[in-house]
């Protein structure tokens, strides 16, 4: 799989990383996907949480999800899988450059997760609660993995 590289994106997120909040998506992860194991990079000054998938969106053998989460409460969730497909969900501010996006929340679609300002979209999910926006990615995740399609994957409700 493919390594994701903060330069890709020229947006950052705010603040330093909230150990506690990935502590507490890492819990609903591990409780709520039987395909899926979530770890700390390093469990005493994270920079990202883990989670690894034992199979992976339309034909990929394996998949990652990394989870960056701020002190500010900006996010990103950021998917690669074995068959190089890449999307993120994020919420932090982008300087107005993505034209087809309301607010602070957005979507990068696969299968490259194209920082293109007319490619991101406004993200399905616009709840801010942590534990809420970890279940609706594992909810758009789900709904995708049993279509076999990447295109549920942004089309859910508030919160899907």
């Amino acid at each position: 799989m493919g390594e994701h590289s903060t330069a890709e994106e020229g947006h950052s997120l705010r603040g330093p990383i909230d150990r506690a909040t990935l502590l507490a998506i890492r819990e609903v992860f591990n409780a709520d996907e039987p395909l899926a194991t979530a770890e700390l990079d390093d469990y005493l000054n994270p920079k990202r949480l883990e989670v690894t998938y034992d199979d992976g969106l339309c034909g990929a053998d394996t998949a990652r999800i990394d989870v960056q989460w701020t002190t500010q409460d900006d996010y990103k969730f950021h998917y690669t899988d074995s068959c190089g497909v890449n999307l993120r969900w994020g919420k932090h501010p982008h300087n107005n450059d993505y034209v087809n996006v309301r607010g602070l929340e957005h979507y990068h679609p696969p299968p490259n997760a194209s920082s293109d300002p007319s490619e991101v979209e406004d993200s399905c999910i616009t709840q801010s609660p942590e534990k809420l926006v970890a279940r609706a990615v594992l909810k758009l995740w789900r709904v995708a993995y049993h279509a076999e399609s990447i295109s549920p994957l942004n089309a859910g409700s508030n919160p899907p």
